[in-house]
């Protein structure tokens, strides 16, 4: 079972011994670059019609803030032909569908026009498994034995070749926790799932999420874990540019960031003991 863990943001300081100065290192800004956050994600006993695309532009190093870009011209076309129009709130940079039509195994097409230059990318939309109704606590859980642990399960089915992404949200934490795995080892098996921290205190919910992914989009995650560090795999080379599944039709050279991902959702809800 191949299991990777990857942190949405960490903030990282450096101390040094008698420097009581913040050091701020003079970096050189790239040109910014489009970053399409294309997620369609169907909720498991939703009807999954309204959905959200988001996009944004990369940024200098130290800038809290993402720039959002208006003026896109988003759709979403399905095999049969039907064409879903993603319409911006103004001024927000978020693209809304009311009305998107989520099939299993159906290949949808994402395009994207901003400034004279056309994006697209191709996906198909993965199924997942139901989460079951047990969660087990464990107040002495973790790689040191201190941690509060739930341990949550799901049935892989045996029929077909499943990628999973893990979503864990807590109180403890600005971002989810996520996890990517295949089920090469454990094809058709109950899979018992794993979630530790030691802030965790009686009350605190836990809201999970299941996604079924593609092999391409599992294959893209795991290369954002080597580039960020976060596979627990030590001295691996880290690609300098991590590009998904979106091409730029009319300047290839201008590429974007991110992925037009479909997935089918389960979710759950825990409260700790």
């Amino acid at each position: 079972m191949k299991t990777m863990q990857i942190i949405g943001l960490m903030a990282i300081a450096w101390c040094f011994v008698g420097c009581e100065d913040v050091v701020t290192v003079d970096l050189e800004t790239a040109a910014p670059r489009l970053v399409i956050d294309a997620s369609i994600d169907w909720e498991q006993n939703t009807t999954g019609a309204e959905q959200k695309i988001k996009l944004t532009t990369t940024t200098g190093y130290y800038s809290a803030t993402f720039p959002t870009v208006s003026g896109a011209d988003i759709t979403v076309r399905n095999t049969a032909g039907t064409i879903f129009e993603f319409v911006e709130t103004p001024g927000t940079g978020e693209y809304v569908c009311g009305n998107f039509e989520p099939v299993i195994g159906e290949t949808y097409t994402l395009t994207i026009l901003l400034n004279g230059q056309t994006y697209t990318a191709t996906e198909t939309l993965t199924p997942t498994t139901p989460i079951e109704e047990q969660i087990e606590q464990n107040a002495e859980g973790g790689m040191a034995g201190d941690e509060m642990e739930i341990t949550y399960y799901h049935q892989d089915d045996g029929t077909r070749v499943d990628y999973y992404l893990y979503s864990v949200r807590t109180p403890r934490l600005a971002f989810p926790d996520y996890e990517i795995e295949d089920d090469d080892d454990v094809q058709g098996n109950l899979i018992p799932v794993y979630y530790a921290h030691e802030d965790l205190v009686a009350g605190d919910v836990i809201n999970i999420k299941l996604y079924g992914i593609s092999r391409r989009y599992y294959e893209y995650f795991y290369k954002l874990l080597t580039a960020t560090g976060n596979d627990g795999m030590p001295f691996q080379p880290v690609p300098n540019v991590v590009r998904g599944n979106v091409v730029n039709q009319t300047n290839p050279v201008n590429f974007a960031f991110g992925y037009f991902r479909l997935s089918e959702v389960a979710t759950r809800s825990y409260t700790i003991q």
